[in-house]
C-alpha cells in the first residue's frame, strides 16, 4: 500500500533533517509564519500542487507540540552517573574482510587492560572501527598488515557517561539529548559506542573539554 504524502509527513521531513530548527521549534523560540514562508516553495514541488501557507503552519504548530511532548518524556529520564575521560586515544577505520574478522580475536591479547587500558571494536556492514590507546600504535599498524586502512585518527578522546540506571536503554531520547546538545555546540562526533548502562562519545582532543563540561551539565541536572 503506498503512503500518502501530506503537508505534515513532508513538514516532519525537512525540520527532522535539520536538528537546530528542531531545537528552536521545541523551545517556540521560531516564528511559524516565517518558517512556513520559507519551506512553502519546497513543500509545494513536493506535492506538485499548491498549498496555502496556514495549513503549513497548522503542521509545523502539531509537530512543535509533538517534539515538547517528546522532550518531556526525556527529561523525566534522570542522567545520573559518572563521566570519564580517556586521553591518547586513537581511532582506526579497515574495510571489513574474511581476514580481519578471523584475527580480530587476537586482539584482545595486546592490550592491557589490568592498567585500564581501551579496546572498542565496531563492527559495520563493511568497515569496521578500532579505537585503543596510542601507545598501541606500532603493534596495531604492524597486526592490521594485508589490510585496507581507511582512515586513522589521533590526538582523540573517549568521553564515557556511566548510568547508575539501565532505564537509558530502554528511554527514547537519551542518545539523542545527548548528541544534540554536543551538535548545537558544535562538537563533531567520531564514534559512538554503547552498552547497558554506558554511552561513550569519541571525539578530538580540542573539543575534549568542552564537551565534558556539556556532558557535566546534563548529568548536574
Amino acid at each position: 500500500m503506498v503512503k500518502t504524502v501530506t503537508v505534515s509527513h513532508l513538514v516532519k521531513k525537512i525540520v527532522g533533517e535539520n536538528s537546530f530548527l528542531m531545537e528552536a521549534m521545541g523551545k517556540e523560540l521560531i516564528s511559524y509564519g516565517n518558517l512556513a514562508e520559507q519551506l512553502k516553495q519546497e513543500i509545494e514541488k513536493e506535492l506538485g500542487k499548491k498549498i496555502k501557507e496556514p495549513a503549513i503552519i497548522m503542521a509545523l504548530r502539531r509537530y512543535a507540540d509533538d517534539l515538547r511532548d517528546f522532550d518531556k518524556k526525556t527529561r523525566r529520564f534522570r542522567f545520573e552517573g559518572e563521566i570519564l575521560m580517556r586521553t591518547n586515544i586513537m581511532d582506526f577505520n579497515i574495510v571489513k574482510s574474511n581476514s580481519l574478522l578471523n584475527k580480530i580475536k587476537n586482539l584482545y591479547g595486546l592490550i592491557d587492560f589490568e592498567r585500564g587500558d581501551v579496546l572498542n571494536i565496531i563492527l559495520g556492514n563493511n568497515e569496521v572501527s578500532i579505537i585503543t590507546n596510542e601507545k598501541y600504535k606500532e603493534k596495531l599498524s604492524n597486526f592490521l598488515k594485508g589490510e585496507k586502512i581507511i582512515n586513522k585518527e589521533f590526538d582523540v578522546v573517549s568521553l564515557t557517561l556511566s548510568f547508575r540506571s539501565k532505564d537509558f536503554i530502554y528511554t527514547p531520547g537519551v542518545v539523542f539529548t545527548a548528541v544534540r546538545n554536543l551538535a548545537w555546540n558544535n562538537i563533531n562526533i567520531l564514534e559512538i559506542v554503547s552498552t547497558m548502562t554506558e554511552l561513550t562519545f569519541i571525539l578530538k582532543k580540542k573539543d575534549s573539554i568542552k564537551a565534558y563540561n556539556i556532558l557535566s551539565s546534563l548529568v548536574g541536572k
